[in-house]
């Protein structure tokens, strides 16, 4: 079954205490924190404050998604906050193992994540360093995006060289653009877990939301992807 992670940036802020409980009621594995900096990507999103509250508030794990170009810095305001992972993008720095050993010696997962237009042959060295991959599978910064299907592939291509390597520990998570409706062809690329945004909190009904997208990917063969 694949896991979710529902995306607070797409979350309604006046309504963010009922969106926490509706996703914790449907079962969601994770919440994803995307801080934006408006100059990796356009646009500002939340810091530090609103992701302490949220610790307060919520018993499921936190993964800040550093949208930063200048990760080494700006990780420190998050890494004491009781987060569970953090993740950097490999091309926001020039210094990426620094970057991850700085997070594991913090207690805390560490992931890298890849635009679009991204080759995984950036990850060569560094991938045994790592808890986590993130794909995104549309332009980072936009909401609403529609799923590229050649980063889809991309991510299934990591899966099988992790798999064949045997370095399963290391969990594949895209976002961007993933709904109910693509959820299988999703899980058919054996992806462990997906970030959605607009998917899940665009919903009537939340948990129920979660729980389709949860049901629709536990038969999925893995690997029966294109």
């Amino acid at each position: 079954m694949i896991k979710v992670a529902p995306s607070v940036m797409c979350a309604d802020y006046m309504r963010l205490g009922e969106h926490i409980r509706a996703v914790e009621e449907g079962g969601a594995d994770w919440l994803h924190l995307d801080v934006m900096d408006g100059h990796f990507v356009p646009g500002f999103t939340f810091g530090a404050d609103l992701i302490k509250q949220l610790r307060a508030v919520t018993h499921l794990p936190l993964d800040v998604h550093l949208m930063s170009d200048r990760p080494l810095e700006h990780m420190h305001d998050y890494l004491g906050l009781g987060i569970d992972m953090l993740t950097v993008h490999a091309e926001a720095t020039y210094d990426l193992f620094r970057c991850v050993a700085t997070v594991k010696r913090a207690g805390v997962r560490a992931g890298v994540a890849l635009n679009p237009a991204t080759p995984l042959s950036v990850l060569e060295d560094i991938l045994p360093e790592l808890d986590c991959v993130l794909i995104m599978t549309v332009a980072p910064g936009f909401i609403g995006q529609s799923l590229i299907p050649s980063a889809l592939k991309k991510a299934g291509t990591l899966v099988r060289e992790l798999k064949n390597n045997n370095m399963n520990h290391i969990q594949v998570v895209v976002d961007g653009g993933v709904k109910i409706h693509n959820i299988e062809q999703i899980a058919a690329q054996g992806i462990d877990g997906v970030v959605s945004g607009t998917g899940v909190f665009q919903l009537e009904d939340i948990p129920s939301g979660i729980r389709e997208m949860k049901r629709r990917s536990l038969h999925v063969t893995a690997g029966s992807g294109t």
